[in-house]
């Protein structure tokens, strides 16, 4: 068995795609699923399969998901040791007194079409705001907070041609610390 996270992008969010995470937690282990742990409303969760192909396992809850619940959304599904190699590529923990609160990381199915960036740098001239990529993740630093920036999920999907997720730092950190204690 494996450990994985699958990060599911649009549920809970301002009262749409609702999913009660005691339902999510029965569709995973209805799907075979083994230790299933759920993390906040949002659509995190860690599970271990006996499976290796992440495309396959996100076929398999995509399509749970629109039959249990009739919505259709994208999923995400991540190891561990990728999970643990992003919160520790992260950038902008290598400044001194940075507020971690305003750390964001939005996770990109596919390699990001990177003619894009200077694009989003414009956008961005005026504020505070910064982002760095690296492999498939954007690394975001929003200091007057996320719900004011243009570095939102939205603009890196269309800009950089991939379905994407965002999370906070707060949870990247704590989908870490739980999927650690779990024994691969």
């Amino acid at each position: 068995m494996k450990t994985y996270v699958a990060l599911l992008r649009g549920i809970n969010v301002t009262g749409h795609n609702k999913i009660k995470m005691i339902e999510l937690k029965s569709l995973f282990i209805n799907l075979g699923f083994k230790n299933v742990t759920t993390y906040i409303q949002s659509g995190n969760v860690i599970f271990e399969a006996n499976k290796s192909d992440t495309k396959k396992i996100e076929e398999q809850i995509i399509s749970a998901v629109k039959n249990q619940f009739n919505y259709t959304i994208n999923v995400l599904v991540i190891t561990i040791d990728y999970l643990k190699t992003i919160f520790n590529s992260n950038p902008f923990l290598k400044r001194e007194k940075i507020d971690i609160t305003k750390l964001h990381i939005t996770l990109l199915k596919n390699e990001p079409n990177l003619e894009s960036i200077s694009q989003i740098k414009n956008l961005i001239k005026t504020n505070d705001d910064e982002f760095e990529t690296l492999n498939k993740c954007v690394y975001i630093y929003c200091p007057n907070g996320y719900g004011k920036t243009k570095l939102n999920n939205n603009l890196f999907e269309k800009k950089l041609k991939s379905p994407a997720t965002t999370r906070n730092w707060k949870t990247i950190s704590k989908l870490v610390e739980l999927s650690s204690s779990k024994i691969e």
